[in-house]
């Protein structure tokens, strides 16, 4: 046994596992890399962090941090082995004040269950990754994750009001509070937000609620083409209105949301969108009539109306499952979260299609069209073929160029991790690498967090 395995074993011996099976349970996400640590703590509290760094830290052992286990870049594998820190189990909503307006949670709560809990109360957490039922509110705020709602309330970031985390040395550190205005110093909160476990270990989070809209109603709207319904966004948009969502689909995730779901629960055309209104009844039930005839104009086939709350999320669940529907073909998933300016949206959505013809691998293509955020899936027979695993490497190579010349980013909530690792150079300049090096010396000198992804 390693030397400071023992000298965890010693100071959580109900805490620390090396058993084969919890080892290979640590080893990946959803993306395809895998690579197992020397041993798992699986902490319930902060103390227990706070201890298992010190030893990790005295020993100079890497240190991968572990919450829902279900991104999409490799970045809670633990690549360079060593101990992973397993937060699922800190998964206790510890306060929610409607007073103050604020929810504290511990990492491993799950996203769907916050919500949940705060709307029986009348309010309201907006951020709604797709994987809302299984992904926990650490990783949210490791990779400011997203969702469909971000158009109008914005990523996870403006809702991170004070963290606890504990540091690479074990020291534990708390910023922010339950104030919604704070400008003590230097935005410390901000930091660690999108870190993705490279700058400290988040073990409790404070969270601004905002009061729950009183009604929603939700639109499904099928177009004859993609470029079609992507040009339907800017009309939208255009015409002054902002939509809660405003999610895009096309021809390939729509075929295969029907192989996986069944005919009658997916649209029939080759490109959708799905567009959200909410407030008080009286300005929705208005606002959901001008975008109709608006969808209309702008070329819609067919429109489906859902305005009870049980149709909303009948019609919801639909988005819900565009990921798995693709995993469901048998082909592998390379999910690439890129963003553009909303202005070339079209012109992305044409290259993808251009992209599919000249690579030829299928190339499926939804997300949140609002906001410029789409998520590219190149569907990759198999990886372990050198032949393809070139060609699909060629394709992200063009596909992230192609976003970067547009003014674009390479990722927009899911992070960089190890998936993205190699274009990070010429996604930041020499400038903001620099930058970001330096903090991360500043907070980890020894290189311990989470390393081996893009800083490495």
């Amino acid at each position: 046994m390693l030397p400071w395995i023992d000298a965890l074993l010693l100071a959580l011996p109900d805490r620390v596992h090396t058993d084969a099976a919890t080892l290979a349970g640590h080893a990946t996400d959803k993306w395809f890399a895998s690579c197992e640590p020397e041993a798992v703590v699986l902490a319930t509290t902060a103390a227990e962090v706070s201890t298992a760094m010190k030893i990790a830290h005295e020993h100079n052992v890497p240190v991968t941090t572990r919450g829902g286990g279900v991104g999409y870049v490799g970045g809670c594998v633990p690549i360079k082995g060593g101990l992973v820190l397993a937060l699922a189990g800190m998964n206790h909503i510890l306060e929610i004040s409607p007073e103050d307006g604020v929810a504290i949670v511990q990492p491993g709560v799950i996203t769907g269950d916050l919500q949940d809990a705060v709307k029986k109360l009348g309010w309201y957490y907006p951020p709604d990754p797709a994987s809302l039922k299984e992904c926990t509110l650490g990783g949210n705020v490791a990779t400011n994750a997203g969702g469909p709602r971000c158009l109008k309330y914005g990523v996870t970031r403006p809702y991170v009001l004070g963290l606890e985390v504990v540091l690479a040395n074990g020291d534990i550190l708390r910023t922010g509070g339950r104030c919604h205005k704070n400008r003590q110093g230097f935005d410390l909160t901000g930091i660690f937000v999108g870190s993705e476990g490279m700058l400290g270990i988040i073990t409790e989070i404070t969270l601004r609620l905002i009061p729950h809209p009183p009604t929603r109603a939700l639109l499904g709207a099928t177009f004859r083409t993609f470029p079609e319904a992507a040009l339907a966004v800017q009309k939208v948009l255009g015409a002054g209105h902002l939509p809660s969502a405003l999610e895009i689909s096309d021809k390939f995730t729509l075929q295969a949301a029907r192989d996986y779901l069944g005919e009658e629960r997916t649209p029939h055309g080759d490109a959708h969108l799905f567009v959200e209104t909410d407030g008080h009844p009286e300005s929705v039930s208005a606002e959901a009539k001008k975008l109709t005839a608006l969808l209309r104009g702008a070329g819609a086939i067919a429109i489906k109306t859902a305005t009870t709350e049980q149709e909303v999320e009948a019609l919801w669940s639909l988005r819900r499952e565009f990921s798995y529907s693709l995993r469901a073909t048998g082909l592998i998933k390379l999910n690439e979260d890129v963003v553009v300016p909303r202005s070339k949206l079209v012109e992305l959505v044409q290259f993808a299609e251009a992209l599919q013809a000249e690579s030829g691998f299928a190339i499926a293509c939804f997300g949140h069209a609002g906001d410029g955020n789409i998520h590219v899936n190149i569907m990759v027979p198999d990886m372990e073929d050198p032949a393809q695993r070139s060609g699909a490497e060629q394709a992200l190579d063009k596909l992230f160029r192609h976003v970067l010349s547009l003014g674009g980013v390479i990722s927009g909530e899911h992070g960089i991790g190890l998936a993205k690792k190699r274009w990070f150079p010429e996604a930041i300049d020499a400038t903001g690498r620099a930058a970001h090096l330096a903090l991360k010396s500043a907070l980890d000198p020894k290189g311990l967090l989470n390393p081996g992804k893009f800083l490495d």
